[in-house]
């Protein structure tokens, strides 16, 4: 059985959809920024933090290139009617990634659905989902530890002992693992066209998951170690690591999909042999 689902998941994973899918999702998720950023800005404002923190925060933090992109979005300059529609359409064009991941979902489940606006629809409800989880990821998984100092050493959790620090980092695996699994596993129930039950979602979701978390703490790990000692070769190297971080993310989404759709024709499979003995 095992090398049954095995040999459905490579043919899966061999299909145009499912090798063409990652690229577009990863580039959803690099747009995606522009609003994470500028929401960024505007909790910071909301909380009194000041924006030449989160500014100075940014610059350490991310690429030289990319920051220089992202920081006129919070600094002042970018909160006029002209950024508001480019944000917008940033959104929309977005929005691809998630709607090519319920025509995929289609392909692999051999779904057929021609309502076009439905799906654009769904499409925009998935991409709200998937930039919140990659919220949750930024803030929390790769950068959480470095935000959580910052508002110590500024005095804004003056109130809170350095315990607080030892405990968040004590929970927010486990707490992240949760929170990104019954999202992955809601994305993964809503994409295709059809009913789909949640049981047969359940390996992709955790496999997504632990490989997401996996990944993160890699790229974390090179940003609070490695990245500042790259003198030569700095911006390049650190935007390819970025931007490999974000396409192995959706590789992994896509290989838990597959994963998923294999373990749904076995079952499905199973079921048909069962009537037809009966």
């Amino acid at each position: 059985m095992i090398k049954e689902m095995f040999g459905k998941f490579v043919k899966i994973n061999k299909k145009p959809e499912i090798q063409i899918l990652p690229g577009n999702l990863a580039f959803s998720l690099v747009l995606s920024l522009i609003p994470i950023i500028t929401l960024f800005g505007l909790t910071a404002s909301f909380f009194s933090i000041s924006i030449d923190s989160v500014i100075e925060f940014m610059s350490k933090s991310l690429p030289k290139d990319v920051s220089n992109i992202l920081i006129p979005f919070i600094d002042g300059e970018g909160f006029d009617f002209n950024i508001g529609i480019f944000m917008i359409a940033i959104f929309f064009i977005a929005s691809n990634g998630p709607y090519a991941i319920i025509v995929a979902c289609n392909t692999i489940y051999n779904v057929h659905d021609n309502n076009t606006l439905r799906r654009r629809i769904k499409a925009i409800f998935l991409t709200i989902i998937i930039i919140l989880i990659f919220i949750f990821i930024v803030v929390v998984l790769a950068f959480g530890n470095k935000i959580l100092k910052m508002l110590l050493d500024m005095y804004l959790l003056a109130n809170f002992s350095k315990e607080f620090y030892y405990m968040y980092i004590l929970i927010k695996w486990p707490l992240s693992f949760l929170l990104i699994y019954f999202s992955i596993k809601l994305i993964y129930t809503l994409a295709p066209d059809f009913k789909i039950g949640s049981k047969y979602v359940t390996r992709g979701a955790v496999f997504t998951t632990l490989g997401w978390i996996f990944v993160t703490l890699i790229y974390a790990y090179y940003v609070n170690n490695i990245a500042h000692y790259d003198i030569f070769y700095s911006s390049l190297s650190n935007i390819i690591v970025l931007m490999t971080w974000i396409y192995i993310l959706a590789y992994i989404f896509v290989v838990g999909m597959a994963i998923n759709a294999s373990t749904y024709q076995m079952v499905k499979k199973g079921t048909n042999n069962e009537s037809k003995k009966v």
